[in-house]
């Protein structure tokens, strides 16, 4: 179920004191990078993630490919750094608004 304004919003707002977990470097997503990002997301749900690459499409092709490969929601996108959310069903450390 996708994500409403107002629980983007929410989750942009907690975003925004996190450091970046997961970093992406010049050789793109790697079997390892996606490994650690899964990882990241199962335990602390919003990850934030910092992007090396220098074009814009390429970011938001790696963007949009691990939000794909994580079956995650993209909260936010700025530049070179990137917030995703993916509820934990068994153990969720938010509660979203309606």
């Amino acid at each position: 179920m996708p994500l409403t304004a107002a629980q983007k919003r929410y989750l942009r707002s907690l975003a925004h004191e996190l450091r970046p977990i997961v970093l992406v470097g010049q050789k793109g997503v790697t079997e390892a990078v996606l490994a650690e990002f899964e990882g990241a997301l199962a335990h602390h749900e919003l990850v934030k993630v910092k992007l090396a690459g220098a074009e814009r499409e390429q970011r938001a092709a790696v963007i949009e490919a691990m939000r794909a490969h994580a079956n995650a929601e993209v909260v936010q996108a700025i530049g070179k750094t990137a917030s995703f959310y993916r509820r934990n069903p068994e153990h969720s450390r938010f509660d979203l608004p309606r």
